[in-house]
């Protein structure tokens, strides 16, 4: 059977990353495929596991020669999903997850459309301000460019199946664990998981 491919997007700040990784960390079915960035590493982040970080013309030529499932431009830097992340765990019945912005995540559903798309918002742009602050990566230019930018990025919730307000952290972990839950027993993933036993149970 093959696997779920599930979108994850959010203005920066609103916690996606942490949210993401606590999911993970509980649910082995699932897959994190590793963006590619154009962008500097933040003090802390490490090649391979937070991104895979090449530089603008490489990025490019990849570009050029059709390596990517989905990319974008974002915050002056491109950001990518290359298909050897996605295709072939997919077909071997990984779900994989995919944590990228809206305009990645509005090519994805053109080429998935039955993906699962999560939305993630800050209670309130006074949250969302001081986690950047917080972050302490950023400098105060990119924190205002950022900020200018979050308006814009939130307002294309509406073309994602579920939304999540990062309130309570461990509230939104739930809540992003229960869709995933809820995903795997849809009617059709069922009948292509337990044919057998409903045929049997059906039986004359």
């Amino acid at each position: 059977m093959r696997g779920t491919l599930y979108i994850v997007a959010a203005p920066s700040g609103a916690g996606k990353s942490s949210i993401v990784n606590a999911v993970l960390a509980r649910d082995p079915q699932i897959s994190l495929s590793i963006s590619f960035t154009s962008r500097q590493p933040r003090p802390g982040e490490r090649h391979a596991e937070h991104y895979n970080f090449v530089g603008a013309e490489e990025f490019q030529r990849m570009i050029d020669a059709g390596d990517f499932f989905e990319h974008a431009r974002v915050h002056n830097d491109w950001k990518g999903t290359a298909r050897q992340s996605v295709e072939p765990q997919l077909s071997a019945g990984q779900d994989v997850l995919l944590e990228i912005d809206w305009q990645g995540a509005r090519q994805v559903r053109a080429k998935v459309p039955d993906a699962v798309s999560v939305f993630i918002l800050p209670p309130s742009r006074a949250a969302l301000e001081d986690r950047m602050r917080k972050r302490a990566q950023d400098s105060e230019a990119v924190i205002q460019q950022r900020l200018a930018a979050a308006r814009e990025e939130m307002s294309h919730y509406g073309e994602f199946d579920y939304v999540i307000v990062n309130d309570v952290f461990e509230r939104a972990v739930d809540e992003m664990h229960a869709i995933f839950t809820a995903s795997r027993l849809r009617r059709d993933r069922q009948v292509a998981r337990h044919g057998k036993l409903i045929s049997a149970l059906l039986a004359e």
